[in-house]
């Protein structure tokens, strides 16, 4: 399904650099098996045999300029040092996202979710298995990441989707792409939270039903849609994914944001 793009890159970048790359990870979606043409990207941990030079990062830049389109082939790019370490703080490496490869900015891919995907998902294409990596992720810091996601990121999405749709009808059309991101990303988050595990969104859809039934209708359109349904959407919709985001977001605060209580009730390990 998604081997064909990961061979084309592997002879793409080892014409391009041979023996450059030594290891290569399928992560997201794709390892989670919600992979979706239409809607995914094939997200990848790329290990090198060095740190990539001036000569490295053309090089590669050209590489995936002649793999445009969809799906993007995602992904991060780490150096035998780097990759050992598992780092999971945004620190600056090469990486691709949306299908452009940047080399001077922080990498926001480079964090516990990444890590804890890979651990118990996670497909080698190239190097060794992913149980013989010997990957940990230290719970506190993928719930810290979490919490401060769904603070920083999510609520002040769903808060914009709001204000710029303030003088729409509510029976306006508006993409399928913004209420299902809405809908689907924060629940992700929260059941990580409360299980340790990262699930598709499909699955993530159901969870968030479970626990908060009035959007069940909502998230089954949601799925539905990324599975190709004929499924639409209008404002209101969009404003009611948006009160589902804060529902989620206060409801994970209320439960783990509280150190001390988040140590007296346990917490699931990343495992």
């Amino acid at each position: 399904m998604f081997a064909e793009h990961t061979d084309r890159y592997l002879r793409a970048v080892d014409t391009a650099l041979p023996g450059f790359v030594t290891k290569l990870y399928i992560a997201g979606s794709a390892a989670l098996g919600a992979w979706q043409p239409a809607h995914s990207d094939i997200d990848l941990v790329i290990g090198t045999a060095r740190p990539a030079t001036t000569d490295d990062l053309t090089a590669l830049r050209a590489v995936h300029a002649g793999l445009a389109g969809r799906p993007h082939l995602d992904g991060v790019y780490l150096d035998p040092a780097t990759f050992a370490a598992r780092p999971d703080d945004r620190r600056v490496v090469p990486f691709v996202v949306n299908g452009e490869f940047h080399a001077d900015r922080p990498c926001g891919e480079l964090n516990p979710v990444l890590w804890t995907i890979l651990r118990q998902h996670g497909i080698a294409v190239r190097g060794p298995a992913v149980a013989d990596l010997g990957i940990t992720v230290d719970p506190a810091a993928l719930r810290r990441y979490n919490l401060e996601n769904l603070r920083d990121y999510w609520r002040p999405l769903a808060r914009r989707a709001r204000q710029e749709t303030g003088d729409l009808g509510g029976a306006e059309p508006v993409p399928g792409e913004a209420v299902s991101w809405l809908v689907l990303g924060p629940a992700r988050l929260h059941h990580t939270l409360a299980h340790g595990t990262v699930v598709a969104k499909a699955d993530a859809g159901a969870y968030l039903g479970r626990l908060f039934p009035a959007w069940t209708a909502l998230q089954d359109r949601a799925v539905r849609w990324r599975g190709g349904g004929g499924e639409t959407f209008t404002v209101d919709d969009l404003r009611a994914a948006a009160d589902a985001v804060e529902a989620v977001v206060d409801d994970a605060w209320t439960r783990w944001g509280d150190p001390d209580r988040a140590a007296r009730t346990g917490q699931p390990t990343a495992g």
